[in-house]
């Protein structure tokens, strides 16, 4: 039965993923699809250049909570039903998939910043804050979007195994589910990085024809 609670879990943690808020949120509000224009990306930051900055901000929160709220029920009440760290760590990687491969829009999804925040926080908060300072401490002095998403990811899992002993115990499954989504992330950004590169990429800011987009 344990095995049972922990698959239905991960599977409503993929579903849940799978709601592709840019999208939803822009239909509600009278917004063009984000699909449709800018960077095509079903994120937040495209959202943005529709011109709402309110719709922009309530995706980004509904992008952020898919990932935040599986986790933490998991993690909070998961050992009620036999649910260890390995579930909770599907779960946040299932969600994370949902958003990059959300079943109900044709796998067609996002890069998965937000929701990636959204699965650190639901590990723990204080891992949550360093990952998400680190991404406005770059956003910041860089004035990449794309960039600060990127180190923030990649420092996360690294945050997460120098808190062990000291604020948490890290676990082997919970390591390798925020390895993976960093991996992943960069995977689903490698046009930014391209653009980074030959130094083409868009700065926030930015005005709107400049092309680039970081989510």
């Amino acid at each position: 039965m344990d095995m049972v609670y922990s698959a239905a879990a991960v599977v409503a943690a993929y579903l849940v993923g799978s709601l592709a808020f840019a999208v939803i949120v822009s239909k509600v509000m009278g917004l063009s699809d984000p699909r449709t224009f800018g960077s095509k990306n079903p994120g937040a930051t495209n959202v943005l250049r529709s011109g709402s900055k309110a719709a922009a901000i309530v995706t980004l929160l509904l992008d952020a909570m898919k990932g935040f709220v599986p986790v933490l029920l998991v993690r909070l009440y998961g050992a009620r039903y036999g649910m260890e760290e390995g579930t909770m760590a599907m779960v946040g990687l299932a969600a994370f998939l949902g958003h990059l491969y959300p079943v109900f829009f044709r796998f067609q999804g996002g890069k998965g910043v937000a929701t990636f925040i959204g699965v650190v926080f639901g590990v723990h908060w204080l891992l949550g804050v360093a990952t998400g300072l680190t991404w406005i401490i770059i956003a910041v002095f860089f004035r990449y979007s794309s960039l600060a998403s990127l180190v923030a990811a990649a420092f996360a899992p690294l945050y997460y195994l120098f808190g062990d002993r000291l604020k948490w115990y890290a676990e082997r499954p919970v390591t390798m589910a925020l390895f993976a989504m960093a991996l992943l992330l960069a995977w689903r950004h490698r046009a930014n990085i391209d653009r980074l590169l030959k130094g083409t990429e868009s700065r926030l800011g930015a005005k709107k024809k400049e092309a680039g987009a970081a989510h």
